[in-house]
């Protein structure tokens, strides 16, 4: 039996030619102009960032060592923050909100593979984190999960499942462990 979560993910074809340079392009530029620029300069990374397609407002924080896959599916809110070493897995589109903080080393991943068929495709699910929600250092967020405003994620902690406004989860799986 399927759970709730699965209806979330929905395969994808294999990437073409043209989204594979598209990716080594950035790639490039990922790890010269944007991985080697000092720490104050976001609005550089912003700039960098854009140019790809990312949607990023004003005041939002992407650190230089901070990955990120495919920019084009990256959305960052106003003073939002996606802090050393985090990685967005933006197979699918990673939406985050304002004033939100992804802490150092955490990991959003957009994409997993479907174990029940033998073929073993990707499947992705878009991630949500929404405004004033804090992802701490090293949680991992997986695909099709929202974060709802306001909610926070312990460091270390797993998340595979939706989070209502205002929770405080850690462990792995995540468990709530208080409100704010």
């Amino acid at each position: 039996m399927l759970d709730k979560r699965s209806f979330k993910l929905a395969a994808v074809p294999a990437p073409s030619g043209s989204d594979k340079l598209r990716r080594a392009l950035w790639r490039l530029v990922e790890r010269t102009a944007y991985g080697w620029s000092p720490t104050p300069f976001h609005r550089w990374r912003c700039f960098l960032l854009r140019s790809f397609g990312a949607k990023i407002e004003v005041g939002a924080h992407p650190y230089p060592s901070a990955r990120v896959w495919a920019p084009w599916n990256l959305r960052m809110g106003r003073a939002s923050c996606l802090g050393p070493e985090a990685t967005c897995y933006s197979v699918a589109e990673i939406a985050i909100g304002d004033y939100v903080t992804i802490s150092q080393g955490a990991y959003l991943c957009s994409a997993t593979h479907d174990y029940r068929d033998p073929n073993f495709p990707l499947v992705v699910g878009n991630i949500s984190i929404e405004d004033g929600a804090w992802v701490a250092a090293g949680a991992f967020v997986g695909p099709g999960v929202k974060i709802g405003k306001g909610a926070i994620v312990g460091a270390r902690a797993v998340v595979v499942k939706d989070l209502e406004p205002g929770v405080v989860v850690a462990g792995n799986p995540a468990r709530q462990v208080g409100s704010r």
